[in-house]
């Protein structure tokens, strides 16, 4: 008989040496060569192109007669869809094409009446919903599956269509292959496909495969079977198998189906077929070494003979598929290095942090800015305070503001979460958040926020009250009514064995922004190289901190500031003492106090009152003198550099602590302390000479008292354009320079980063921006000026130290370009410090030539 011509690159015959791969016919299609090569028992399948599916979409097709005579006589057939990508979905599979009145009698004779009439019955029901478009309802209602439900079928498919059931099996195929090919081309479909990362014009291919029955005389039936759990990634043989099935039946047969290996919780196919069993577990063995990846196998048993229909990669949670790659690797099955290319970046988040467990229901009531990822379930509260309350009574709680503020941050710390009104990406809730690991949910502004009633409305009308229960996911940015099933955080050898084969490739530097003692220790489990950014104004705020601090800021003489001031060095000390003993051998980058000195005052009554007692003075003079202070755009005013070149007192203090404080934490025979000294918000090299001409009187008046010499290095955070302009002025000053791009993006765009929330998805969707510029470095405009910073800065001064101490730091985007400016090192949030740790090896592995493995 005639077949398909091998050499036809669009209607294929699958062989060892076929034309034929995965960008042209599918994953599917090129899989199954794979299993062909590998002389397993795949049956006869002819592949259908891209072209040849498309052409059929438009109503052309190939020569049906040709196709149906690659088969044996009588055989029936299936269609499967073979996409690039299988997320990227597709129609479903069609079985027993060929089956009509003559071939329903035939196979009566040679397997039984009933189960002739179950192939025939699947097969109408399959091409009356699927096919013919007929209505479900009709077809799904029939609950009889043998010679009685066949009748009813073909009665009410008659009923329906208006004509008896196609019996001819090359229309039959021509009609399955046309529904496919349109549903795939559908408007519907090809957006689903979009949202998932499918480009516009992707295409599918479909392969026509002989039907190994799983229904008839001897043991027969169909199942899946892999190697490994799917949610854990351990070794576990997993799957079902259903006697007298075909598809994924088995899947759903409930307690019909049986276990595949001895289980005491029922009957096995190992104990059923043990031949068969055997010939599966060696043949599912030999997919994975030979194709270097764990499987899933969709198969066939036909009196007692397996048949393979199909393998997939098997579909794993972030975890298994972590644990999967690093086992292959010590198998040796692949190289270390594909082992940490076949792992996202990204996917590394769900494993620091709870998440909803997949399979979980989920009430969503609002939507916001995905800003820190991970899960939290817990009691609304409106208030720092009434947040360290409920962590004193040990009740998980959601901390609710219209946006936080520094005063906030003990309640953050208190909370299991943070969901905020107003906020973008680099808001002070997201930033905090992602440096706490706490999940965080900023700019809801769909929902209605009261805190005065304490009360959010969600999107759905309903109102939520202080006490009422609700998660956030901080990976989607949803939020989520009561408490949905979670699953933990797991972090095992096989994680910490895949991150150092990841450091070994990588070629920039990771630390991390770690403002606190806690912060530096996550920091340090998580293999930071040091600590680019410590924020020194968060350590203000704690109680016992927060009057003298006011006090300061309200004193009218140099000696009244610096008596203030001396009641928080020995805080700041111990601070900083702390910070460069957990890091010790590592640097530690700290920046001088950034924000305005109106962030420390209060601006309700009650705490202005409370400020007056402190201070003993009239509240009326304390909020005139409050009200004072006030800025119109306080962000660009008197803060960072500004602030301690006006009021100098406070950047001595916090140079003396880190003197001390490295003179303490210096050990005998221990690497010794050399602390990184940042200035904020600098624009002029002048700015650089004044500062540290202070800096270096106070280095020089400790070691005068302590007798002891000290190291030290001096930098500026450049977070203005003017700065990134001026590099090669400022450059010849500083033993590094680190870029600021949370700031530089806000001054270069003229966006406020905590109000563009509000906004950005509007300029998203509509193409303004391609990214939320404050989420995704902004390569064209500030990427240029960071550039220039770069390019200026080591060109007056080739040994300066480079790199960014931004939010930008922890995005794989960001860290492409700035390996690729020459940066030593980013720095970012401790829970981000493994995703950029293999972002970097990714980066590193690719411009050596390397490729990430493919789906199928």
């Amino acid at each position: 008989m005639q077949k398909p011509d091998i050499q036809n690159p669009h209607v294929t015959l699958i062989t060892q040496d076929a034309p034929m791969s995965t960008p042209t016919h599918g994953g599917r299609a090129k899989c199954l060569q794979r299993l062909v090569r590998l002389n397993l028992p795949v049956p006869r399948t002819v592949a259908l192109s891209f072209d040849a599916v498309h052409r059929i979409a438009a109503g052309r097709f190939p020569d049906m007669d040709a196709l149906i005579a690659a088969f044996d006589p009588g055989a029936l057939l299936c269609v499967r869809p073979s996409s690039e990508d299988p997320d990227w979905g597709g129609p479903g599979a069609i079985l027993n094409i060929g089956m009509n009145d003559a071939r329903f009698v035939d196979m009566s004779d040679e397997i039984g009446k009933e189960a002739a009439a179950g192939l025939y019955l699947r097969f109408v029901q399959a091409y009356a919903i699927h096919v013919a478009r007929l209505d479900p309802d009709l077809f799904d209602e029939i609950e009889d599956n043998g010679t009685a439900g066949l009748s009813a079928a073909l009665r009410a498919y008659e009923e329906e269509a208006e004509e008896q059931f196609p019996q001819d099996p090359a229309r039959q195929l021509r009609e399955v292959l046309r529904s496919m090919a349109r549903a795939w081309e559908g408007t519907s479909a090809r957006l689903l496909r979009q949202a998932k990362g499918a480009p516009v014009d992707a295409g599918l291919g479909l392969v026509v495969q002989e039907m190994a029955l799983g229904l008839g005389h001897g043991e027969c039936g169909s199942g899946v079977l892999q190697l490994v759990n799917s949610d854990t990634g351990k070794r576990q043989l997993t799957g079902r198998y259903l006697s007298q099935s075909q598809g994924r039946e088995a899947l759903q047969g409930g307690a019909a189906s049986l276990y595949l290996e001895r289980d005491p919780r029922g009957p096995s196919l190992e104990e059923l077929a043990p031949k068969a069993f055997a010939d599966l577990k060696a043949q599912a063995d030999l997919m994975r070494r030979k194709l270097r990846a764990e499987m899933q196998i969709e198969f066939t048993i036909e009196d007692g003979e397996v048949h393979i229909l199909d393998g997939v990669r098997v579909k794993a949670s972030s975890r298994a598929a972590l644990r999967i790659a690093v086992r292959l690797a010590q198998d040796g099955i692949i190289t270390p290095e594909d082992a940490v290319l076949r792992i996202e970046p990204r996917a590394i988040s769900e494993l620091l942090h709870r998440q909803v467990a997949p399979e979980a229901r989920r009430e969503v009531i609002g939507r916001g800015i995905a800003a820190s990822p991970g899960a939290a379930t817990g009691r609304i509260v409106f208030s720092a305070a009434e947040a360290q309350a409920s962590a004193a009574r040990n009740e998980p709680c959601i901390l609710v503001r219209r946006e936080t503020s520094p005063e906030d941050v003990r309640g953050m710390h208190a909370a299991v979460g943070v969901l905020t009104e107003r906020g973008g990406m680099t808001s002070h809730a997201a930033v905090i958040g992602r440096g706490l690991g706490l999940p965080c949910v900023v700019g809801a502004a769909r929902m209605n926020f009261n805190l005065q009633r304490k009360t959010i409305q969600g999107e759905d009308g309903r109102i939520y009250r202080e006490g009422d229960t609700v998660t956030l996911d901080g990976t989607s940015g949803q939020i989520l009514r009561g408490a949905p099933e979670m699953i933990e955080a797991a972090l095992d050898d096989a994680f910490n064995t895949l991150m150092g084969w990841a450091d070994e490739a990588r070629d920039i530097g990771i630390r991390a922004n770690a403002d606190t003692p806690a912060d530096a220790a996550t920091a340090r489990n998580f293999a930071a190289q040091g600590i680019g950014l410590c924020r020194t104004e968060h350590m203000f705020f704690e109680t016992d901190r927060i009057t003298p601090m006011r006090e300061m800021i309200f004193a009218d003489t140099v000696e009244d500031r610096q008596a203030a001031l001396a009641l928080l060095l020995p805080m700041q000390r111990n601070d900083f003492t702390e910070l460069f003993r957990i890091m010790e051998g590592l640097p530690v980058c700290i920046r001088l106090f950034d924000p305005p000195l109106h962030e420390f005052l209060p601006s309700d009554r009650a705490g202005l009152r409370d400020l007056a007692e402190a201070l003993d003075l009239p509240v009326s003079d304390v909020t005139r003198r409050v009200q004072a202070m006030g800025e119109y755009n306080p962000m660009l005013g008197l803060r960072g550099v500004r602030l301690g070149i006006t009021v100098p007192e406070i950047y001595d203090m916090q140079a003396r602590a880190i003197f001390e404080a490295t003179l303490d934490a210096s050990r005998e025979g221990a690497p010794p302390v050399v602390p990184e000294i940042m200035l904020p918000l600098v624009s002029a090299k002048r700015e650089v000479d004044l500062i540290r001409t202070r800096i270096e009187a106070v280095a020089a008046a400790v070691r005068t008292e302590r007798g002891r010499d000290i190291t030290y290095r001096l930098g500026v955070m450049v977070e203005t354009p003017r700065a990134c302009l001026r590099a090669d002025e400022i450059a010849p000053y500083s033993h590094f320079l680190s870029f600021g791009t949370n700031d530089l993006t806000q001054m270069t765009y003229g966006l406020s980063r905590d109000d563009a929330g509000r906004f950005m998805s509007d300029y998203v969707s509509q193409g303004v921006f391609n990214e939320d510029p404050f989420h995704v470095l902004d390569i064209d405009g500030v990427g240029e000026l960071v550039a220039t910073g770069v390019q200026r800065g080591r060109a007056t001064n080739p040994s300066v130290t480079l790199s960014i101490c931004g939010e930008h730091g922890g995005n794989p985007e960001s860290i492409a370009f700035c390996r690729s400016a020459g940066m030593d090192y980013v720095s970012c949030s401790p829970f981000r410090v493994p995703v950029a740790r293999l972002a970097a090896a990714h980066l590193a592995l690719r411009d050596r030539g390397l490729d990430g493995p493919r789906k199928r």
